[in-house]
């Protein structure tokens, strides 16, 4: 009961969860559903519920509830707020997987996701955006432009 109550608490008006109420209200009896497959999976049918399985199962079920209020908090953000957040997001990926803070302006416009940044005016304002709330720096050495992502972002997967 102490996922649930701990659940239950914020859905209260001003609460952390209460902008995605309806899908947090349901975390705790998905937890609890995840928690009989598993016991199911080790165990076979019958007997109850064990501790470890239910942990774990409330972790997934906390994953999901945490992805659900970053997507509809994304929802809820004006476009280019929206934009600036998933470029962010897009460029950590780029830089952890490439192992540098330094992501050429061309690699974005190639390949970022969703493809409406690669256009001039959406990538814009979304590194202004950044720029703006030191997340990145640019930097123009004659024609090559880069884009350098605060190293900070990087250390420890922070975000």
């Amino acid at each position: 009961m102490i996922f649930h109550d701990a659940i239950e608490s914020e859905l209260r008006s001003g609460g952390e969860l209460y902008d995605v109420r309806d899908v947090a209200s349901k975390t705790a009896d998905n937890a609890a559903r995840i928690a009989t497959l598993f016991q199911i999976f080790e165990h076979g049918s019958g007997g109850a519920i064990g501790l470890a399985a239910f942990e774990g199962a409330s972790r997934i079920a906390a994953w999901h509830l945490h992805e659900a209020r970053r997507f509809y908090g994304e929802l809820a953000l004006p476009e280019e707020q929206a934009n600036a957040a998933r470029l962010d997001s897009w460029l950590l990926d780029y830089c952890r997987r490439e192992k540098t803070n330094i992501v050429p302006r061309r690699e974005v416009q190639r390949n970022v996701t969703p493809g409406h940044l690669r256009q001039k005016t959406a990538l814009d304002f979304a590194l202004a955006e950044l720029v703006e709330a030191d997340r990145v720096q640019l930097v123009q050495d004659g024609r090559r432009k880069e884009i350098h992502v605060n190293p900070a972002l990087l250390e420890g997967g922070n975000q």
